[in-house]
């Protein structure tokens, strides 16, 4: 039986290939509408120029010391730019040996590349095809990633073609690969960029990355959990060394250095950074909720009318703290502070510190504030099931200032312990200029989140005296004028006082020995209102009743504003508001904000160099002696004031030297845990040694240039008295009837002008008011 002929006619081969045709030009016609119908935005919007131009990222923004030091970021991701020239290139080579060979010779899409990787996938050997371009398409403009259903992300394919192809007529080829190596996630840490990248993995900067640890960081980026270093490190070294690998193959490494390379271990630095991390964090977290209200109050806003977002929109944000002092602020802190919590445990061991009145109310109040107990209520929970929950012990963290420790306690005990601990804050500032130079709010932001430089007020105790002793001088008293030491009284209030010095004393005296008695006295001389006046002209913004009481420091103020105060003094006479927030710049460099300090003519400048002269003697003399002993020996030109508040709750010192004034609180949460005795609760033990240790470093760091030299008087001198031996008898010559005239010294030495008369009391009842030293 003859086979039947399997030749195709004619006709067929006509119809074949017409079909063929139809199918082809139906594709290309399909593509061509689906790329016009994708860039109409048919399938989703797709970036303007405008957006090209600014493209949306979330970037950190960054706190900067006055140094150019970075002290923290706010962000919802951990991203901070970098330029190219800030990247190594050891990055540079690495990525695009591995992530897009021809990166330098294509305009966006690699269709060579394209073809190749569609045969591969075709034959199982799957491989993706986006070049680097692509890629940043993909993280700048497709806010839900890479899509998993397959017609979805073949629309992102096309959407990143058109897209990459726009980005290459805005950018170079440079640019285009720092904003790449800007936005890439590098996984855990929240590290978003290779400037986070190369701090939390290998703590350095993204110019110094090596080529291993730049192998490392781009091996991540085809899975960043998956090539872990930290979670997954065998994969993350083999990952490392394929990369590794890939440069030797575009020559950017020798074969030697390429065999060397892949030898060595798999070495981290890690640096895992969050909202705690880094210097200042109490500065910062006041200085966040700062900006956003300047933002606010003075309608900030960005072209498009919407808010700044200050986690999200890589704010530049300049200030005056300076990273060193900084630092030698917090180590001075930590120093210390450990040793006085030993002091505060040996006084009490043994003892119930909760033996008081209000310690059931204090330690409901702590339950209450809580995050276990604000939990547990919105779950639902009755009063009696939480009170219970709180008595049970659990595993838990606690801190110590050794670090944290595991142990195991009740919730409630833990309230009690953290009852216990000291807290304390310090700031430093330049009195010309209102500079703020180191903050530090409390003792651990991660467990005490609560500010107490500027958002917390205590009683300022014996630091408010020398408002008072500025009112005289103000009026008229010398520095040198004599009062009785003895008990007064005002409208009914008569102060305590610690073993006072007996017989008649001058102010100058008074003020270094913190002398109630004297103090009230010159209150009652100049007014209750005088002196009020007086602390708010200097720069105190919380309330100072016209009352008796106020001489001795029983209203309350802030650390920020106590140093702002003093530093008038030092800056003869003159009130500069005290600034920590330079100016503000987004992104591209564009000034937002920039502030001025306001300034204020408080005092005489006579008046202020006087009283830099009696706080002088405070140290010289008084209590403040200690910083002239032998663990501190600050023996250059000091002056200073120390503070301790009724039942040594709290403690003080402000401390002036001609270039900084530095203010030191400490004490507990609340004003019923305290020290027993007055040796250890007074500000001399708990606050002064802070400052002392703080201004040590400061004079030993050389480079700071701060002087050991003494206050400047006020221009053309200083016109009051202060060296009060000027009014002593000069000793007798041999022959008595030769006697040289000195200024007469009496029991009323001499004024500047007569004392003024004493003045009526104010009708106003004074608060109930203990001593204050």
């Amino acid at each position: 039986m003859p086979r039947k002929s399997t030749a195709l006619t004619k006709e067929e081969i006509s119809r074949y290939t017409i079909t063929f045709w139809k199918i082809v030009i139906g594709v290309v016609a399909f593509g061509i509408i689906l790329l016009f119908s994708i860039g109409l935005g048919l399938f989703g919007q797709l970036p303007s120029f405008r957006d090209l131009e600014n493209p949306k990222s979330n970037l950190a923004s960054e706190v900067i010391s006055e140094d150019g030091e970075v002290l923290g970021t706010y962000f919802v991701q951990n991203r901070s730019n970098v330029r190219y020239d800030q990247i190594s290139p050891n990055v540079i080579n690495a990525l695009i040996a591995t992530e897009d060979t021809r990166f330098y010779d294509h305009s966006g899409i690699d269709f060579k590349r394209t073809f190749t990787i569609i045969y591969y996938n075709l034959v199982g050997k799957k491989q993706g095809a986006s070049t680097i371009t692509q890629q940043l398409a993909l993280n700048l403009f497709q806010e839900e990633g890479r899509s998993r259903n397959p017609f979805k992300r073949f629309i992102q394919k096309l959407q990143e073609w058109i897209i990459a192809i726009k980005l290459e007529r805005n950018y170079t080829k440079e640019e285009i690969i720092t904003m790449y190596l800007n936005t890439v996630d590098f996984g855990s840490y929240n590290s978003f960029g290779i400037k986070s990248a190369a701090k939390t993995y290998f703590n350095t900067t993204p110019d110094k990355l090596k080529p291993e640890q730049a192998a490392v960081l781009v091996g991540m980026l085809k899975g960043p959990s998956m090539y872990s270093p930290v979670r997954n490190p065998e994969r993350a070294l083999a990952r490392r060394n394929t990369v590794l690998e890939n440069m030797h193959k575009a020559s950017f490494i020798s074969d030697s250095e390429a065999a060397e390379l892949k030898q060595k271990p798999l070495v981290l630095a890690l640096n895992p950074i969050d909202h705690n991390e880094g210097a200042a964090p109490y500065f910062r977290a006041v200085l966040k909720k700062e900006i956003q209200k300047i933002f606010v109050d003075q309608k900030i806003e960005k072209a498009d009318g919407t808010p700044y977002d200050l986690d999200r929109d890589g704010l530049r944000i300049y200030t005056t703290i300076n990273s060193k002092m900084q630092r030698y602020a917090e180590q001075a802190q930590k120093e210390y502070i450990r040793e006085l919590q030993n002091q505060f445990k040996k006084q009490w061991r043994g003892r119930n510190p909760f033996a008081f009145e209000e310690a059931e109310q204090i330690l409901e109040q702590g339950m209450k504030r809580s995050d276990r107990y604000r939990q547990m209520k919105e779950e639902g929970f009755t009063e009696g099931e939480i009170l219970e929950n709180f008595k049970t012990p659990v595993k838990m963290s606690v801190f110590t200032w050794k670090g944290e420790k595991d142990t195991t306690m009740s919730p409630l005990d833990s309230v009690k312990y953290y009852k216990l601990m000291l807290r304390n804050a310090m700031m430093s500032m330049e009195p010309h200029t209102g500079y703020v130079r180191a903050w530090v709010g409390g003792i651990d932001y991660e467990h005490f989140k609560y500010d107490q430089v500027k958002m917390g007020r205590r009683q300022v105790g014996s630091t408010a005296k020398p408002f008072t002793y500025a009112a005289a001088i103000n009026e008229g008293y010398s520095p040198c004028y004599k009062m009785p030491n003895e008990p007064v009284t005002i409208n009914g209030w008569t102060p305590r006082a610690h073993k006072p010095i007996p017989g008649y004393i001058t102010l100058k005296t008074a003020l270094a020995h913190s002398e109630n008695y004297i103090t009230a006295r010159v209150m009652k001389q100049v007014g209750e209102t005088a002196v009020s006046t007086l602390t708010k002209r200097m720069g105190i913004t919380s309330d100072v009743p016209a009352l008796p009481s106020i001489c001795l420091g029983s209203f309350e103020a802030s650390l920020y504003d106590m140093v702002g105060a003093y530093s008038v003094f030092v800056n003869h006479g003159v009130w500069t508001e005290p600034l920590y927030l330079l100016r503000i710049e987004d992104k591209n460099g564009n000034v937002l904000y920039e502030k001025k300090p306001r300034v204020v003519v408080a005092l005489n400048p006579q008046t202020a160099y006087a009283m830099v002269d009696m706080l002088k003697a405070v140290v010289q003399q008084g209590t403040g002696l200690r910083l002239r002993g032998p663990r501190y020996r600050l023996l250059n030109p000091i002056g200073g004031k120390t503070g301790t508040t009724q039942n040594h709750s709290d403690g003080w010192f402000i401390g002036i030297t001609p270039q900084l004034v530095t203010g030191v609180w400490t004490g507990a949460e609340d004003r019923a845990i305290r020290f027993i005795n007055m040796n250890q609760g007074e500000g001399a033990n708990s606050a002064l040694p802070v400052f002392a240790l703080y201004m040590k470093k400061v004079y030993a760091d050389k480079t700071l240039n701060y002087s050991k030299g003494d206050f400047e008087p006020p221009q053309g001198g200083g016109s009051i008295t202060i060296n009060c031996d000027a009014y002593a008898p000069r000793p007798a010559a041999a022959d008595s009837t030769a006697v040289t005239p000195t200024p007469a010294a009496s029991t009323t030495a001499p004024t500047t002008k007569p004392a003024p008369a004493q003045k009526p009391a104010t009708t106003t009842k004074p608060a109930s008011q203990s001593a204050r030293f």
